[in-house]
């Protein structure tokens, strides 16, 4: 895995960030989630609202994102989504820096309790990689093929 960088991790509720702060993770989630992967649909939604935001900086450019959606909200274990890294940053371990932060970050708010994710498929070795196991079949999630997946603590 080329290079290493450091980032600088900002891990916040939705009313904790600044303005500018949400609005760079809205910018990056519709740039790689609705452009890039040519998806059209409402990426804000109101699990944002219970979620922990996970923002990864180098200096003033944000270069990966998540979201942790509170157990309940969404399924019964805190689960992770929107995870992802910025064109401009990629191919520098980025996403595996990026999941690490976010499970152990889990870890501390929601002691041993498992994560969940809905993953795209073609992502499913790389969150085995962390110890996620398949869970159900495949289904179609906006036209894109998604396995929900879940690491038990």
């Amino acid at each position: 895995m080329p290079g290493n960088l450091a980032l600088r991790w900002q891990w916040a509720r939705i009313d904790e960030l600044s303005a500018r702060d949400f609005h760079a993770a809205k910018l990056l989630r519709d740039a790689v989630f609705v452009v890039e992967q040519n998806c059209v649909y409402q990426d804000a939604d109101a699990l944002d609202l219970v979620s922990w935001h996970l923002l990864g900086w180098s200096g003033d450019r944000l270069a990966a994102y998540l979201r942790v959606v509170d157990p309940g909200s969404n399924y019964p274990e805190p689960s992770l989504g929107r995870v992802l890294s910025s064109p401009a940053f990629r191919g520098q371990g980025l996403g595996q820096q990026l999941v690490a932060e976010a499970l152990q970050r889990c870890a501390t708010t929601w002691p041993g309790q498992p994560n969940r994710i809905s993953a795209q498929q073609y992502l499913l070795q790389f969150y085995q990689g962390f110890g996620f196991v398949p869970v159900g079949e495949t289904y179609l999630e906006d036209g894109i093929p998604h396995v929900e997946m879940l690491l038990i603590k």
